[in-house]
């Protein structure tokens, strides 16, 4: 049970790959049909659900391969790392909107 648990997080870090990737499409068709491009709706709509679905992804896959404990240990470093940009993100795209809005 424990097994198809993991094997789901991995199948849902892949639809949010997915997800991801079809929002970068969409943005990307929006802007070649003339659109203007909106940066904090390109960042939640497809850069969030991407690293975010690779960090699910790297964070069970090496342990469900029996991944040596070296490459455990180097996947959990860059899921760390990525966990802290995808959040430093966040807040910096909170932030410029909040501070665009009151000035």
């Amino acid at each position: 049970m424990l097994s198809f648990m993991d094997w789901s997080v991995v199948a849902l870090g892949c639809a949010l790959v997915l997800v991801g990737l079809g929002g970068w499409w969409w943005d990307r068709a929006k802007v070649q049909k003339g659109a203007s491009p909106d940066q904090g709706r390109r960042f939640f709509s497809a850069w969030l659900p991407l690293l975010t679905g690779v960090e699910m992804i790297g964070a069970k896959m090496p342990s469900l391969l029996d991944a040596p404990h070296s490459v455990l240990m180097i996947v959990d470093a860059l899921n760390f790392a990525l966990i802290l940009t995808v959040a430093l993100l966040a807040l910096w795209m909170f932030w410029k909107r909040n501070h665009h809005s009151v000035g």
